[in-house]
């Protein structure tokens, strides 16, 4: 039982953690959506670990084709974070005004200053999310750009 809620939330969002935004194809369908929870989870193979909230279109297309493509942004990425925070429907278009092309693990926003294309390994029910562990098979980087990093004023909320 947790002692004092408004003191856990105010001590999680210190959590420093970057913003990428988690693309992903199947089927013709594709979609994008903004990610916080990112961390690295293994050197050998390199795999990192990604967290969506359970009832995002995302998370049913990455369950469905096995991958995705993280896409990290930069710090000046204010016109991404308004384009994919209000989020999207699998029937709209998440990526009318950008430039992106195709791989095989789903959209690479132009933009992004690295990707990592992963192969989903292992998928795990963590309260309202699903943590997923993504094997990395692909990854660019774009030398001498630096990532966003984010703090919440609340551990407990967006």
């Amino acid at each position: 039982m947790l002692e004092d809620l408004d003191k856990v939330g105010a001590a999680i969002g210190r959590i420093p953690s970057g913003c990428s935004i988690l693309t992903v194809k199947h089927k013709g369908r594709s979609t994008g959506v903004l990610v916080s929870w990112v961390q690295q989870a293994s050197f050998d193979p390199p795999c990192l670990t990604v967290c969506l909230k359970r009832g995002r279109p995302a998370l049913e297309l990455v369950e469905a084709s096995g991958r995705f493509l993280l896409n990290i942004i930069g710090e000046d990425s204010t016109m991404l974070f308004k384009h994919f925070g209000r989020g999207f429907a699998l029937e709209d278009d998440a990526f009318s005004g950008l430039a992106v092309r195709e791989t095989s693990y789903g959209p690479l926003i132009e933009s992004s200053i690295a990707h990592l294309g992963c192969d989903v390994t292992q998928q795990i029910a963590v309260g309202d999310h699903d943590l997923f562990v993504g094997a990395v098979g692909a990854a660019g980087v774009v030398d001498g750009a630096a990532p966003y990093v984010h703090l919440r004023k609340d551990g407990l909320s967006y």
